[in-house]
């Protein structure tokens, strides 16, 4: 039972509607429609900032509307000019549909399209932009756009004033997305986009070209809406996943379940709830008691554990939240045995490691405390024998009872890896070739 009467309700106490069009909430609120997203496919993967607008979809469908994930393998081809300072480089075709494939099957993880009801559909904007002809669509299509007002969009605006300009390839990509919302009225009866909220633009082009060739409703009303979401920033107003050199891949393969735990157990306290509503199934009734966690145990993190798993097993499912949680008490406990050669290069993926040859691991010729040195995981011998009274210096599992224990080929995790640990959170890798 939803806590919630209306799709529109929840969106809003998620703070996921950062704006929505005129009687947008009415028809939300009375009607059952259809929503489409389109997804582009420049990667092989979506990202964490796509899991909002997916999550959209989802939640719209639980609430009996149609959700329409549109592949844009056809305005991909060209590249669409928001939130972006320079011109992308262009892709060949069969870039674009290989990353389309694979867009398909993570898309499939999170909507449901074999419902009986209200089935999610899975569309490709390639099906009608690639045989479009020029002069049909000049005629039919860009004589309703007006150069005046496709200036003062902002995307537009913002490349105009920079040096390189913006191509003409891109100054048309919003005709083209107005097009696809056409196509989607006409075939799907979708009356509604979904988009961040640099792409109310565009959203707004296609309601008024839809509006220029079908009319309004007949008390003056829009036919079309569109929503869209706020741009996700932490609590320093950097761009969600801009810490880590861009936002984490919903790949497995890009961005590992032990990975994505990780990101968001990290995530600020002021940050957290706003998350949980965000990128989570969770309702008042479970985030309540966590806003009291975060206020009188921030400590205890169970906000951030919360997060971690719930959007760990939305992305990846009950067995990647597994293998995250694994995974993750296994290095906490500096149980490094445990791991698998490529677990373990994950945990430490983007660490340091220092590179010895094998041969100095043969006839006991390095000792711990000398290993210790060379990984800079104390300044001084003396300092390295006093942790080791304190037993507080480690081996991968093992604690270290002599600090001039020898270091031989016996103590290769996986062939070649070393683990050297002091106390619980300062960790050092040594590759062995």
């Amino acid at each position: 039972m939803s806590d919630f009467s209306d799709i529109h309700d929840e969106l809003s106490w998620r703070g996921a509607l950062f704006e929505a069009t005129p009687d947008a909430e009415r028809v939300l609120k009375t009607e059952k429609i259809s929503c489409y997203n389109g997804f582009d496919p420049t990667s092989d993967s979506l990202h964490i900032g796509n899991l909002l607008p997916i999550m959209c979809l989802a939640r719209m469908q639980r609430y009996g509307h149609t959700p329409i994930a549109i592949l844009g393998a056809g305005t991909g081809l060209i590249g669409d000019p928001s939130g972006r300072s320079h011109e992308r480089p262009l892709l060949s075709i069969q870039e674009i549909n290989s990353n389309a494939e694979a867009i398909r099957e993570q898309l499939a993880n999170f909507l449901d399209f074999d419902s009986d009801s209200n089935p999610a559909k899975l569309i490709n904007n390639a099906d009608w932009l690639l045989n479009i002809n020029l002069i049909e669509f000049l005629r039919d299509t860009g004589k309703r756009f007006t150069v005046n007002t496709m200036l003062k969009r902002e995307a537009v605006q913002g490349r105009m004033e920079r040096t390189e300009g913006i191509s003409y390839a891109e100054f048309s990509y919003q005709m083209l997305q107005a097009y696809d919302f056409l196509m989607l009225y006409q075939r799907e009866g979708c009356t509604f986009q979904s988009g961040g909220s640099d792409q109310l633009g565009n959203i707004l082009s296609g309601i008024d070209l839809i509006r220029r060739i079908h009319g309004s409703c007949p008390d003056g009303a829009s036919i079309a809406h569109g929503i869209v979401f706020p741009l996700i920033t932490d609590s320093k107003g950097d761009k969600l996943g801009k810490s880590i050199g861009g936002a984490p891949a919903l790949s497995a393969v890009q961005f590992s379940p032990y990975r994505l735990y990780q990101f968001f157990y990290n995530t600020d306290d002021e940050d957290v709830i706003r998350y949980l509503k965000l990128f989570t199934w969770l309702g008042p009734k479970d985030i309540t008691p966590l806003i009291l966690a975060v206020q009188n145990a921030p400590g205890k993190r169970q906000a951030q554990t919360t997060l971690a798993q719930e959007v760990t097993r939305i992305v990846h499912g009950e067995s990647g939240l597994q293998q995250a949680q694994r995974v993750t008490s296994a290095f906490f406990k500096g149980a490094f045995d445990t791991l698998s050669g490529e677990e373990l290069a994950d945990v430490f993926a983007g660490t340091e490691a220092i590179e010895i040859p094998k041969s100095t691991l043969e006839n006991s010729r390095i000792s711990y405390e000398e290993l210790a040195i060379k990984a800079s995981l104390a300044s001084s011998l003396s300092e390295i024998r006093r942790i080791v009274k304190q037993r507080g210096m480690y081996l991968n599992s093992q604690r270290i009872e002599a600090p001039d224990r020898a270091v031989t080929t016996e103590d290769l995790l996986h062939g070649g890896l070393i683990v050297l640990r002091r106390g619980k959170r300062e960790h050092r890798l040594v590759r062995v070739n």
